[in-house]
């Protein structure tokens, strides 16, 4: 039978999501969770792959077992065996051929940048301590909705078949001098939000003009794009699925 888990987790003690050979990941320390409860040797897949220090506020994970483990609170369970920066929503069963990575939808990501020195959230959002134009980075964000290809804010050497990416929402919004990027789309490049990011800071900075971003896009080349911001303030916020991925008995 195969299972979903909704977790969440604070990415900053974690070397990303998957597993690694001389790191800690979040993916191992939630499949020896299951493991010890399940007595069983249980493999998980996320529906995706957050880098070293990038949180995620919501993140599905699929597992297969064939015990039955109706009988006891699983996600009570797995929280009392999981370290406090990593927890568990629910657990639900789902049809056998469901893949949490491929059968996603869509995936949003926050970007928090703080303009104002906070000294409560100085790990969990980019300080930038100079005005910047939300104008002119949600023109920029207009943009974004013209083109498919985003090869220029991917990582090089990157095993993708393709670069085309669909974004469906793009936009900047300013709480009291905490600027949040919002981005949703169907799939994402490495290190695409972050690259993105970095180039709307450039426009609001005033080094380019948003008008820039189409020769960027055009060009294909990382180079041509803006740095890539730390990765403290990036989050997964949602992952959707079809509501037919559910198993119901």
């Amino acid at each position: 039978m195969r299972y979903f888990l909704e977790l969440s987790y604070n990415g900053k003690a974690y070397h990303g999501w998957q597993n690694q050979p001389n790191a800690i990941s979040v993916q191992e320390v939630i499949e020896k969770a299951l493991s010890t409860i399940l007595s069983a040797k249980i493999s998980i897949m996320g529906a995706g792959r957050t880098d070293t220090g990038v949180h995620a506020s919501q993140m599905f994970a699929h597992f297969d077992y064939d015990g039955d483990f109706k009988s006891i609170d699983i996600v009570y369970k797995l929280n009392s065996f999981l370290p406090k920066d990593v927890a568990i929503t629910t657990v639900f069963e789902v049809k056998p051929e469901i893949h949490a990575r491929f059968y996603a939808e869509s995936r949003t990501y926050n970007y928090k940048i703080s303009t104002v020195k906070n000294v409560f959230n100085y790990d969990f959002a980019y300080q930038v301590q100079s005005s910047l134009d939300i104008e002119a980075m949600n023109e920029a964000c207009k943009i974004l909705f013209q083109y498919k290809d985003f090869q220029c804010f991917s990582k090089t050497n990157t095993d993708v078949k393709t670069y085309n990416c669909d974004i469906k929402e793009a936009h900047w919004t300013n709480n009291n001098g905490q600027l949040v990027f919002t981005i949703t789309a169907d799939r994402f490049l490495r290190n695409m939000v972050r690259a993105i990011v970095g180039t709307m800071v450039n426009i609001g900075l005033g080094k380019m003009k948003a008008e820039e971003l189409h020769a960027i896009i055009d060009s294909k080349s990382r180079s041509k794009a803006g740095f890539s911001v730390p990765a403290h303030g990036l989050y997964l916020v949602k992952i959707i699925y079809p509501e037919t991925i559910k198993l119901e008995r």
